[in-house]
């Protein structure tokens, strides 16, 4: 039985990105994709590109590709300033050739945010009031258009998955390098997995089937490095899976 690992917003945590992929190994994965959001983070964005470069996975870029590739430092989050002030021309070069959204079977479909956004979420509505799952009729609006079985998608770091009333399934793994994180966009809201564990999922490449998983890691490493970094809100994080 061929099993997919998948992968998404690792933010160049090194030791997170090694747990998952040996976990992933033992569990019986041979093929790992990448859902983006790869670099970018106080952690270790130039030895995590170094580690994932020569395996070649299929690969798409998130929004902190597309930031790290078309904003000036000024305009960048501290998050992708400290990362463009790491990375070298090789880096970038890998990273331009990274596709939005990729087609990658006939029955598995990946994207970042969702179809026609790196920003967006997928699986979740943001309002005033907080943070919900988005129900499973308003997922299947955002998948209008596509037929593959499964579709992937990451950028909330948390994970989840949801069956759609005609059979297919949209899953996202949750993120392998930071369990939680806050942003005001569309409104200030917090997303938080509530553990400093590594996220991944484990496809059944014939079935389909999803199953999440979380990975425990040396995450006080991570945090120790955010800290020494002048990121206290990744250290955190880091430590416990909450935005604060």
């Amino acid at each position: 039985m061929k099993r997919i690992a998948v992968l998404s917003d690792i933010h160049g945590n090194l030791p997170a990105l090694e747990a998952c992929v040996d976990g992933a190994r033992r569990r019986g994965c041979t093929t790992f994709i990448n859902l983006g959001d790869i670099l970018s983070g106080p952690l270790w964005p130039v030895e995590t590109a170094a580690y994932l470069r020569p395996l070649e996975w299929p690969t798409i870029a998130g929004n902190h590709e597309r930031q790290l590739l078309t904003q000036t430092r000024d305009q960048m989050g501290d998050s992708d300033r400290f990362a463009d002030a790491a990375i070298g021309e090789g880096e970038r070069a890998w990273l331009r050739t990274l596709p939005p959204v990729l087609a990658w079977r006939p029955d598995i479909y990946l994207c970042h945010g969702t179809l026609h956004s790196d920003l967006d979420y997928m699986l979740h509505d943001v309002g005033e009031a907080g943070v919900s799952d988005t129900p499973a009729d308003a997922v299947a609006a955002r998948v209008a258009g596509r037929d593959e079985r499964l579709v992937l998608c990451g950028h909330t770091h948390v994970p989840l998955q949801v069956k759609l009333a005609d059979g297919r399934t949209v899953a996202n793994p949750g993120s392998v390098g930071l369990p939680a994180y806050d942003w005001d966009r569309p409104h200030y809201h917090v997303m938080e997995t509530g553990s400093p564990a590594a996220r991944y999922a484990v496809v059944d490449g014939d079935t389909l089937h999803v199953d999440l998983v979380a990975v425990a890691y040396d995450h006080e490493a991570a945090a120790r490095k955010a800290e020494a970094e002048g990121r206290s809100d990744w250290a955190i994080a880091l430590r416990t899976g909450r935005a604060r």
